[in-house]
């Protein structure tokens, strides 16, 4: 049955058909899987929700003498199934569960504490949806508020069994075009393992027979083991900055445009600065930091933390074998005084980051980041948060926007959906601009999420990269 849903003023009529539960095409091994060290931090226990925005195709028409009536309606009813997105993903979803059989399972954390996923071929929650209006009424998503994008995905509760590891949600618009709304565990994948599933379910529902990239579990190969002495904290949690902004009764997400000039006037005043080059990620997470410790106000005789995602592929020794797609990544660290970072030059700021991405790159390093989670699990410690830490992805390098073509072209736009990946102040994304904006070419999107009274002091100081030509700017 279909329901026709307007909430909260929304400008657009959300229709919704039943969800189907969306099973592997072919029978697959029933069995019990366990995870790796770094996929069961409890942290990472939470359904990663994107989308995905496709504007519509033109096709040709059908050729076909007259005589050939029959077969010319053949072809337009082939044509129209063809150019449904619904049909042409759910097939190309129940064909990709054959071999990624473990997203149709459940996803359970037991009672000795130990995730597991039952492969039990239950199917992948799946919706139907139709909105009555145009994308680009919406903008094709891009920059609009949480609350627009919210309707093209859903929640699937869990049950006794467990969680639905995979979600998936596709949206037809009235312009013709559609979005993929897709709820990921980040339990099961990290960015690159989600970014290699879907890339394999667009393969075959573009006529491929299997995915170039034939995924591998061996989460095994990720588990620590536990240090000798017990763990301990290196930062003490007393010497960390406060803000007068935290606790939060009221959280805004901000989305950020930052164009490839803009960048590179950066770099070039941070060279100007010091001398030395740094690259994107370098100078604009320092730059972003800064921003953040200022707009939040906090106190400059605290310490503060910076934490960078790093991805472990082709850095451990033994090498992943190609096609794995569970967690594998560790952190780059960087701790200063407030003061050093609200009040020292940004190029030292760069440095520091450069300096700790560069010893996070060694196979040692992550074993022992691994190792270090593993004795906190045996241990019972579990991971803390604190207001003073950035932590800091970049999505730009997992090849979804452009690249994922599921016979409408690659998608305009791409969007985390921060209600549930970043619903606290301490995560920033960075990530690729809509192609459809051709002064954001070679730029990008930062995304990060803010109590309300401290928004406008962040949007004070990312306006202030427009004017890097003033002093000001980087003092």
């Amino acid at each position: 049955m279909a329901t026709g849903k307007k909430t909260n003023d929304l400008p657009f009529l959300l229709e919704k058909k039943e969800v189907v539960l969306v099973k592997p095409a072919k029978p697959t091994p029933s069995e019990v899987l366990s995870f790796s060290t770094l996929d069961n931090d409890p942290i990472l226990e939470i359904i990663c929700e994107s989308i995905y925005v496709y504007r519509a195709k033109s096709f040709s028409s059908v050729k076909g003498d007259h005589h050939d009536l029959v077969s010319s309606n053949e072809k337009t009813h082939d044509l129209e199934l063809s150019s449904d997105p619904v049909t042409v993903i759910s097939d190309a979803l129940s064909r990709v569960l054959v071999y990624y059989y473990p997203l149709a399972g459940k996803l359970k954390r037991d009672s000795d504490g130990e995730l597991r996923l039952n492969c039990n071929s239950s199917g992948v929650p799946f919706l139907s949806a139709s909105a009555n209006c145009e994308l680009s009424s919406l903008d094709y998503l891009d920059g609009v508020a949480v609350e627009v994008s919210k309707p093209f995905v859903f929640d699937w509760p869990a049950d006794d069994d467990g969680r639905h590891p995979l979600i998936l949600q596709v949206t037809k618009f009235s312009c013709g075009g559609f979005t993929v709304g897709m709820g990921l565990s980040h339990s099961v994948c990290d960015g690159p393992g989600a970014a290699q599933f879907y890339r394999a379910m667009a393969e075959l529902a573009t006529g491929k027979t299997e995915p170039s990239v034939k995924p591998v579990w061996e989460r095994e190969r990720l588990v620590g083991k536990p240090t000798k002495t017990p763990f301990q904290n290196h930062i003490d949690k007393s010497s960390l900055a406060t803000s007068p902004h935290l606790p939060f009764t009221e959280i805004e997400h901000g989305c950020f445009n930052v164009n490839s000039e803009t960048i590179k006037r950066l770099k070039t005043s941070l060279m100007k600065e010091c001398g030395d080059e740094f690259t994107t990620i370098e100078a604009l997470s320092a730059y972003v930091w800064r921003s953040r410790f200022r707009a939040l106000q906090f106190n400059s005789d605290g310490k503060t933390v910076f934490s960078l995602a790093v991805g472990s592929r082709g850095r451990l020794n033994p090498p992943l074998p190609d096609g794995y797609y569970g967690n594998a990544f560790t952190n780059a660290f960087v701790t200063i005084m407030g003061k050093d970072l609200n009040e020292g030059p940004l190029s030292r700021v760069c440095k520091l980051i450069k300096e700790s991405k560069k010893m996070s790159c060694s196979s040692d390093h992550h074993w022992n980041s691994i190792n270090m989670f593993e004795t906190m699990r045996r241990e019972n410690i579990k991971p803390e948060t604190d207001d003073a830490t950035l932590v800091l992805t970049d999505w730009r390098q997992l090849g979804l926007v452009e690249e994922v073509d599921f016979g409408w072209k690659g998608p305009v736009n791409m969007i985390p959906l921060p209600l549930r990946i970043f619903g606290n102040v301490g995560l920033c994304i960075f990530i690729s601009p809509s192609t459809l904006d051709p002064a954001m070419k070679g730029g990008l999107k930062v995304l990060l999420s803010f109590p309300a009274t401290a928004m406008a002091k962040f949007k004070e100081e990312m306006d202030a990269l427009l004017n890097l030509g003033d002093d000001k700017a980087l003092a």
